[in-house]
Parts: structure tokens; C-alpha cells; sequence
């Protein structure tokens, strides 16, 4: 029988500020974010001391826990930082930190005795016995590797303590690497990739030259556009939450801290839909046909279901370097008042035009935008200036927040 009593956690990706907001908005029970230092997404780590206290106070606010990412494996000059980091990030009130290296582990239970500690998806925790290990060691809970399938993960845990907590990915980019431990960045372009400074030579297009043949480029496949051989698919577990949360699963987290602050309310607010919708009505739960369109109207790849259900027939390649995208943001809605929605330009659109509004927690609505109007109430007839504020007459009240985004033609 299924035990709904620990709830699920859902775990969303946070870059900067902005993001953090969105993903407060739109439902995350906790956020994943990384400081100036320390974490796996250098381009995304926006979050020094003096932020990083703001960000927490307002996701503690918000009832949202915070885990800072402290999961690179730091070279020596590097771990000799790293004590003071851990204290300044201790007292701005960070809830857990995500560690990959053994050394970083020792050094949080040194520093801040009693720290909540997550093992990163970095360390490729594949068995019961190395979840049990960390455990030991001191760890809460434990990002599982994402080359593991759902038999594999009910197994351990069954046969780890039931206060040892498991974490796994259910959405977004897959790295072509074992649990993401990749060389091929510093080796093709001097950026560490172990470091936080992946420089993405998996998505590059490749093509194959004999030695003797130099400047002959060949095909790997019989396409003109070459070969993504190294390119893997998005995942995407909207459609299977009910069989994550039936194999022990505590908490489920969303990849992406460097995608946009619209793709993190979009996902966030899909899967937090879908996860409330499942432990409402856990007996024959299906996916509601909607949310599993509604995480297809951000940029992506290709979905799949990862190595879940062991290796897919059809393959996790994905065959070309580019995203699906068919939606675009054109507006976010600062606030509603007496019948009038004041927003923010983000693309342009025109008088007429038939939206969708994206409000937190609800399905997203059609909305024709009959008239348009500048910051000094003259009526225009598109949005013509990128971050410019504007408002439209609307009938029914709309959150400060939400979203209006347009199919792209």
C-alpha cells in the first residue's frame, strides 16, 4: 500500500533572483542554487553572500527550503576556501548543502556540525550499500545517479534506512556522461566540466575524417547535416510521477539552473500541478493530457524517459543540435487593477493577438488582447519595446506574476 504521509518534495532549479521568484510562485517545496564558487554551473552561479542571505530570507518567507550547491571537486588551492565559504553560507540560513566530494563532506560536518548534507548525482550512487555508506558518513539524503531504473531504485530502498532520503531527476537536459563526470570539455576547450565550466561539447556536431584524407569531412549517417552522436534527449517523467513516488522517492527534482525564469515556472508549475493532482486521486492515476503538452511550450529537446525503464528501444540520442521550441513570452503581468492588467513587455505581439495567460496553479487560458496601451495611456498598436511596461483591458483579475505567452508562427 502506498504511504502518502511524507509528501513528496518537488525541487526547483534557481540561476538568479528572478528565477528564484518564479520558482517560488509556481510551487517548489525547495530550490537548488549555487554561489559564486563551489557549484556545477559557473554561468549560473549569481548568488554571492549578500544575495545569497536575501535569497534565502525570501524563500524562507515562502515556506521554501534552500540548498546551496557545493558539488565540484575543488583542487587544492581551492578546498583551502572552502571552510569560510561554508561558514558564511551556514549563517545566511542555507537549509542543506549538495556535495560531491569526500573531502567537502568531511569539511561541512567540520565547519557546521549538524549541517543537513545531500550527496550530489556527481558521486554515481548506483547501490544500496553506497547510499548506506553516505549515510553513515552523515549524509540526510542522497541524489541518485540517473543511469538507474525504478526497480534498481526501489531497491535501494528497501534495503537503506527509511530517514535516508532519495533524491532523483524527473526533468530536464541529460548529461552524456556517467552522472555527469565528463573530461571531454577540458580536454577540447581547457574548461572543467568537474569545475562548473562544462562547455557543452556533447551538443556539438561531429563528423568523421580519415587520417589520410585530411579537410574530408564525412557523415557518420546519411544526412547532410552531420552527426550529434555524443547529443542525448531531455528527460521527461511528467507522465510516470506515480511510479517515482511508489518506489520510495522523497524528493523530485527538475534540472535546468541556467535555463530562463519562464522555463522554470512553466516545469515547476506543470509538475507541481501534477504531483498534487496524483495525491489527491493515487488509485489509476493518469496524467492529465494537458500538463503533458504543457511542459512542450518551453525551449527543449526531444523527450524520453531516461534509463528508468532500462535502455530504450528507440535510444537516447537526439539528432540534432537544436531545441523545439513553439512558444514565446511576450509579457509578464505585474499586477491587476480595476479591470486592467499592467505588465512588462518580453517580445512583441500586436492589438488583437490571442494569448495564453499561465497563472500559478492553473491551466492556462486563452486571452485575446483587443487594445493595447504605453506607460502614459496613449493606445498603440503592438508592444514595441523590449522591457517596456504596458497594459490592456481584462475583465477577470490576474496574479501578479503570470504569464503571457504566444504560439510562435
Amino acid at each position: 500500500m502506498l504511504n502518502l504521509e511524507e509528501r513528496p518534495e518537488l525541487l526547483a532549479p534557481v540561476g538568479d533572483f528572478e528565477r528564484l521568484q518564479a520558482a517560488v510562485r509556481y510551487g517548489a517545496d525547495a530550490v537548488y542554487l549555487g554561489s559564486t564558487e563551489f557549484g556545477m554551473r559557473a554561468a549560473s552561479a549569481n548568488f554571492g553572500p549578500e544575495l545569497l542571505r536575501k535569497a534565502i530570507a525570501f524563500a524562507h518567507e515562502h515556506g521554501v527550503r534552500v540548498y546551496l550547491t557545493c558539488n565540484t571537486l575543488p583542487r587544492n588551492e581551492e578546498i583551502d576556501r572552502l571552510p569560510a565559504f561554508l561558514a558564511e553560507a551556514g549563517a545566511a540560513g542555507v537549509d542543506a548543502f549538495i556535495v560531491t566530494d569526500i573531502g567537502v563532506l568531511a569539511l561541512v560536518k567540520e565547519t557546521l556540525p549538524g549541517a543537513e548534507i545531500h550527496i550530489s548525482t556527481q558521486t554515481g550512487i548506483v547501490n544500496w550499500r553506497a547510499a548506506l555508506e553516505y549515510y553513515r558518513l552523515g549524509a540526510k539524503r542522497v541524489v541518485l545517479a540517473r543511469e538507474l531504473t525504478l526497480e534498481e531504485i526501489r531497491e535501494i530502498r528497501r534495503r537503506t534506512p527509511s530517514d535516508l532520503e532519495l533524491e532523483v531527476f524527473v526533468h530536464g537536459a541529460m548529461c552524456m556522461s556517467f552522472s555527469g563526470r565528463c573530461l571531454l570539455s577540458n580536454y577540447m576547450a581547457a574548461r572543467d566540466a568537474n569545475r562548473g565550466q562544462c562547455a557543452q561539447p556533447c551538443r556539438w556536431n561531429y563528423r568523421l575524417v580519415e587520417e589520410k584524407r585530411p579537410g574530408q569531412y564525412f557523415p557518420i549517417f546519411e544526412d547532410d547535416t552531420g552527426s550529434y552522436i555524443l547529443n542525448a534527449k531531455d528527460l521527461c517523467m511528467m507522465e510516470h510521477l506515480d511510479e517515482l513516488v511508489e518506489a520510495g522517492v522523497t524528493s523530485l527534482k527538475i534540472e535546468g539552473r541556467a535555463k530562463s525564469s519562464y522555463y522554470v515556472s512553466v516545469v515547476t508549475n506543470a509538475y507541481r500541478i501534477a504531483l498534487d493532482d496524483f495525491l489527491a486521486h493515487p488509485d489509476g492515476w493518469h496524467c492529465p493530457d494537458w500538463l503533458s503538452e504543457e511542459v512542450r511550450k518551453v525551449s527543449h529537446r526531444d523527450y524520453s524517459t531516461g534509463f528508468y525503464y532500462g535502455r530504450p528501444e528507440q535510444g537516447q540520442r537526439y539528432d540534432n543540435g537544436g531545441y523545439i521550441r513553439e512558444w514565446d513570452i511576450v509579457a509578464m503581468v505585474d499586477r491587476w487593477e480595476d479591470g486592467t492588467a499592467f505588465c512588462t513587455q518580453k517580445n512583441k505581439f500586436y492589438a488583437g493577438d490571442t494569448l495564453e495567460l499561465l497563472q500559478p496553479g492553473k491551466k492556462p487560458q486563452q486571452v485575446t488582447v483587443l487594445r493595447l496601451y504605453n506607460a502614459e495611456g496613449e493606445e498603440m498598436p503592438d508592444t514595441r519595446y523590449a522591457n517596456a511596461p504596458f497594459s490592456f483591458p481584462c475583465e477577470q483579475p490576474v496574479e501578479a506574476g503570470s504569464i503571457l505567452r504566444k504560439a510562435v508562427e
